[in-house]
């Protein structure tokens, strides 16, 4: 397999990995609804319409990603959603370890990097929008 399609299928595993995984998390919230994030923002001083933002950075910026239309955004406010999920519900975390030794924010931390570097890398070839 040539180095440039393996470049392209890493992509799309990264797109779809972190795609799947962020869009369940949107699934949960339109099946369970906002209250909680609501709650947690005007616990913050901040308004509760922004709740609003979750479902676009787990419902549709994930379907961006996994599509690969607008994937660089889409990526973009996934990672976004992530500083705001940890801002809000998990500082208090930042500088602990969890139970088997690993960082207690891990997830929070891979969702992030994963989303960062698919906005400067691209959906790769294997995308609607190729670029």
């Amino acid at each position: 397999m040539k180095a440039s399609n393996r470049h392209d299928l890493g992509l799309l595993i990264l797109r779809i990995a972190l795609g799947v995984l962020i869009l369940l998390h949107g699934i949960a919230k339109l099946r369970g609804g906002l209250g909680g994030i609501e709650g947690m923002l005007t616990s913050h001083g901040l308004p509760a319409f922004m709740s609003y933002g979750v479902l676009i950075g787990e419902v549709l910026a994930p379907v961006l990603v996994l599509m690969g239309c607008f994937s660089r955004i889409g990526s973009a406010v996934i990672a976004i959603n992530m500083v705001f999920a940890v801002g809000l519900a998990h500082m208090g975390q930042l500088g602990q370890l969890n139970e088997q030794g690993g960082w207690a924010l891990e997830l929070q931390g891979m969702f992030l990097a994963t989303a960062v570097a698919l906005a400067l890398l691209g959906p790769g070839r294997y995308a609607i929008n190729q670029r």
